[in-house]
């Protein structure tokens, strides 16, 4: 088997357990490959995450990494929690060598999970695995947007900002501002309201084959985009957002479906 390898550079925890995979798999005889930025800690050749021709990519830290890591590919990842939360990565640095061997002898499935297309009017930006988020970029400053479902209004809210989230990103982001705990299984995608200036702006599900656009009301105040807490870029109030249910998936190497036990340890 052929595996890549990611890691936070910046937790000292996901660099020793970095290394340890990596020492196992070798001694394995799995062939690694290192992603670039890990591999000159190591001191050795390394790729870019985009440019991995691998199997499986392990990454080694937060659920942040692995945002990051699904940006740049469509290769099933294999997730270590080495962060704080920690609710996309699938095990513990204590199970380490018993989750890895059950990697080599591929005892495991893949479970596919729903992304998000975005536009910026014709430019297709990375797709999410968790969320889109348009919001103000002043502090305390907020912005009126319209919302369309399928071409047709659904409101016009004025707010700090609108989450729209995929049912693996109900439990992000969009469940801090009273967003639904949607089931991964679903195909949906949640709109979320970033402090409503009106009471009756609650969230809203939609089917996954929706397309949501945004507009931006206020014609002189720029507003910010950011996908998955990863990429953000400025919008000028002429911008259209679209989103949509993207063709490609997010990947995960799974031991166990137990979506409502991780939820019962990490959320309740």
């Amino acid at each position: 088997m052929k595996i890549g390898l990611v890691a936070n550079k910046d937790l000292s925890l996901a660099l020793k357990v970095a290394k340890e995979v990596y020492n196992y798999l070798v001694e394995s005889n799995q062939e690694v490959v290192v992603e670039e930025s890990l591999s000159k800690i190591f001191k050795m050749n390394g790729v870019k995450i985009e440019e991995m021709d691998v199997d499986i990519i392990i990454t080694v830290g937060g659920d942040g990494t692995v945002l990051h890591t699904l940006m740049k590919t469509t290769k099933p990842i294999f997730s270590i929690n080495a962060g704080r939360l920690g609710f996309l990565t699938e095990i513990l640095p204590v199970d380490l060598e018993y989750y890895l061997n059950k990697l080599i002898n591929k005892e495991y499935f893949i479970e596919d999970r729903k992304k998000l297309k975005v536009l910026l009017n014709d430019e297709r930006l990375p797709d999410c695995t968790n969320e889109v988020v348009i919001h103000t970029n002043e502090i305390s400053k907020m912005r009126s947007y319209a919302i369309y479902i399928d071409n047709e209004l659904m409101d016009e809210a004025r707010a700090d900002g609108i989450i729209i989230s995929t049912a693996t990103g109900s439990t992000s982001y969009s469940l801090s501002v009273g967003g639904p705990i949607v089931d991964p299984r679903i195909s949906s995608m949640i709109i979320s309201f970033i402090a409503p200036f009106k009471l009756a702006a609650r969230p809203h599900v939609v089917p996954g084959k929706s397309k949501i656009e945004i507009h931006m009301l206020d014609k002189k105040k720029k507003s910010l985009i950011v996908l998955d807490g990863q990429v953000r870029k400025n919008i000028t109030p002429s911008d259209i957002v679209q989103i949509t249910e993207s063709e490609n998936t997010a990947k995960f190497v799974k031991f166990s479906n137990k979506f409502y036990e991780k939820l019962r340890e990490k959320m309740l």
